[in-house]
């Protein structure tokens, strides 16, 4: 029996001239090169002969514009989980840098007390949760088939950190995740999942691409 996968797709880049958080906000699509980038990383799959039998998508409209590629190039249909969204936060809409950063007011601090739930936003244990949850009723589902989901930058790293059995705390600059990445999982049903993969299909285009705005 072939290992069974699960392709964790980080959407490309957004449209975000004013660097705002977007969080779940509605109107923050994919900028132009974040299409190429998506267009990238559904090659990159298919290219790997990736044998996918589920797709499932975060809703918001920047992780549906980059699983478009993925499901014309495989001949899958998008499925929507809520499961898989952006984890919500106290400062979405707000810059987060610079002169009129939220932080630099006195009454956003009361919500940077506790960064390691974090109390600022939804809890790393709670994002982790719902994601494995996602994940292995996909996996159930597929029949055997690869998982692809394609979801957002902070549910990729809490599963990654989970995975590897260090603390879900850690420092956002520090995250290995860049815009259209595949972090690949095997799932094993005796033991579970396991990372064994990472790549960024769109290399290439991460140079001049700004990655501003992810929770």
């Amino acid at each position: 029996m072939a290992t069974q996968r699960v392709h964790l797709v980080r959407h490309g880049e957004v449209e975000n001239p004013n660097g705002l958080l977007y969080e779940r906000l509605p109107g923050f699509s994919l900028s132009e090169r974040g299409h190429r980038m998506a267009r990238l990383a559904a090659e990159d799959l298919r290219e790997r002969d990736i044998q996918a039998t589920r797709l499932i998508v975060s809703p918001l409209e920047r992780t549906q514009q980059s699983a478009a590629p993925i499901a014309e190039l495989l001949g899958l249909d998008p499925e929507l989980d809520e499961r898989v969204i952006e984890p919500w936060n106290t400062f979405a809409g707000k810059t987060m840098h610079g002169r009129y950063s939220a932080l630099r007011r006195p009454m956003s601090w009361r919500h940077l007390v506790n960064p390691t739930k974090p109390s600022w936003g939804e809890p790393y244990r709670e994002i982790v949760e719902r994601m494995k949850a996602a994940i292995l009723d996909a996996t159930a589902a597929a029949e055997g088939g690869d998982v692809i989901v394609v979801t957002h930058q902070l549910p990729i790293w809490m599963v990654h950190r989970r995975l590897r059995g260090v603390p879900l705390v850690h420092n956002p600059k520090h995250r290995r995740c860049a815009l259209s990445s595949i972090t690949t999982l095997e799932y094993h049903p005796a033991t579970g999942l396991v990372e064994v993969d990472y790549r960024e299909p769109a290399a290439a285009e991460l140079a001049g691409a700004i990655d501003e705005g992810a929770v």
